[in-house]
């Protein structure tokens, strides 16, 4: 699919992979709607990259709040050929840890934003995309999901974040085979350790640790690495069905 005069929705778009995506698809032309909890840095993205972007504070747990980001994308943008889903969230806690039993509401949360919230959105944005006209290769749309190396090799207290991302590689398949009859793609993207908010506040012992763990490039991935991964699936049409690793050959350690 050619990005160019295309419609986007990037959930968790206002940081991180979400926002290199954002940066991505506007240089290549798109339309983009950032769908993000964060209202200041979402704006503040929006009004730095011009017209052709627009902010929507959602909270991915909200289906109305989805709802809405799909409909400012068909509004303000003329509709939806892209969706990426980046929002998520983390938590360490060990099943049985120091501090007693892991909390059962801190896992449902997690699987509530990283796993249903992802679903929810690739539903929505589905619907509308169904719609859409077809391009010359019957294309009507390209849905990419994000889960992580942890969901092939969750490390110990990442139950409930591992839960959530095994859970959205599974989704690819089965999704990708029923949308294939409406012409829509559907890829998942595994990152390894990259440098987002959240990692960017270890400290710097901790960063390097991490980065000798990645056999090469020993270093933390780049958002604008997945942002280029993102890219491609887009463009290049037989890329479906399935979950891409994007960590510099890193197999996480048990601890």
């Amino acid at each position: 699919m050619k990005i160019q005069g295309k419609s986007a929705v990037v959930t968790g778009g206002a940081s991180g992979l979400g926002a290199a995506t954002v940066r991505m698809l506007v240089a290549q032309g798109a339309r983009v709607t950032i769908a993000d909890i964060n209202d200041k840095a979402g704006g503040e993205l929006a009004q730095e990259l011009g017209a052709n972007v627009a902010f929507v504070k959602t909270d991915v747990t909200q289906e109305k709040d989805i709802a809405a980001a799909m409909q400012q994308a068909v509004t303000r943008h003329g509709g939806l050929n892209i969706l990426v889903t980046t929002a998520g969230i983390g938590v360490a806690e060990k099943v049985l840890g120091k501090n007693g039993v892991h909390d059962l509401q801190k896992f449902a949360r997690v699987i509530q934003i990283n796993l249903i919230g992802t679903f929810d959105a690739a539903r929505q944005a589905a619907a509308i995309m169904a719609n859409n006209t077809p391009d010359e290769d019957s294309g009507r749309g390209v849905i990419i999901m994000t889960a992580s190396i942890a969901a092939f090799e969750g490390q110990i207290g990442q139950a409930a974040y591992s839960a959530s991302k095994g859970g959205v590689v599974s989704l690819t398949l089965p999704l990708a085979r029923e949308l294939a009859r409406q012409g829509i793609r559907v890829m998942t993207i595994a990152p390894g350790v990259f440098l987002t908010p959240l990692l960017g506040s270890l400290p710097e012992a901790a960063i390097q640790s991490l980065s000798q763990q990645i056999p090469f490039p020993s270093r933390l991935g780049q958002p604008e690495e997945y942002a280029r991964l993102a890219q491609h699936i887009i463009e290049n049409n037989m890329l479906n069905g399935s979950a891409i690793r994007i960590d510099g050959a890193m197999r996480m350690a048990a601890k």
